[in-house]
């Protein structure tokens, strides 16, 4: 493709790494974390809420997936093209688990603040790479997580739009949606800071939210992988 069509394509499309040298290395760490697994059957992708899985969610990573060869390859700080990246250099070459579970999007929505049918595309390009790569796999791609306190805010609007068109990616048959964004909510819709304190990273507590909401679905989808 040439520069100029690159240039013409939406930033969360066109694969990219993080310029902060912590980054690449958290990469190469977790190709070395995958080769030294004998068998990796479920994977976390995403961004800091998924890494968030080694430190405030340590205890409930081990009770909910210590047994089930779980790898987490979350990354601070990621966008999609940051994803594209990582997938683009070997993050999930070599192996085939029966389910990866996406969660990606709220930094191309508070980062930049992209338009959600840009933040649609990078997901959908994510789920394409994934699908040539990991055939056998089954897909869990999950709504975006709520920020901010009101539902009014802006960026959790954009975060909302993005989730209404995230079911069009998804066929039920090999890609699966969830949203389990009610979870971490009041009724009138507001984000405490009981839930995230700093409304966008969930406080440790709720990884055991997340866990339990998803349980059935990661049951029964490596089941049926």
């Amino acid at each position: 493709m040439k520069n100029v069509e690159l240039r013409s394509l939406p930033l969360s499309v066109v694969p990219a790494k993080q310029e902060a040298a912590w980054w690449l290395l958290r990469h190469k760490q977790k190709l070395a974390e995958k080769a030294a697994m004998k068998c990796v059957d479920l994977v976390f992708l995403g961004d800091s809420l998924t890494q968030a899985w080694e430190t405030n969610g340590r205890d409930y990573w081990d009770k909910y997936y210590g047994s089930l060869n779980a790898l987490n390859l979350g990354c601070n700080g990621d966008c999609t093209e940051h994803v594209l990246w990582r997938l683009a250099h070997g993050a999930v070459d070599g192996i085939a688990p029966k389910l990866l579970v996406l969660l990606i999007g709220t930094n191309n929505t508070g980062h930049r603040q992209d338009d959600a049918e840009e933040t649609l595309l990078g997901i959908q390009q994510i789920i394409s790479l994934l699908l040539e790569k990991l055939p056998t796999s089954n897909i869990l791609l999950l709504s975006i997580f709520p920020r901010s306190a009101k539902s009014t805010q802006r960026l959790r609007v954009i975060n909302d739009a993005v989730n209404s068109l995230i079911p069009s990616l998804c066929d039920q048959q090999k890609i699966y949606h969830l949203d389990i964004n009610h979870h971490f909510l009041a009724s009138n819709g507001l984000l405490t800071k009981e839930i995230m304190s700093d409304f966008l990273h969930l406080n440790a507590g709720q990884y055991k939210v997340w866990a339990e909401a998803m349980r059935p679905y990661i049951i029964k989808l490596m089941i049926e992988s």
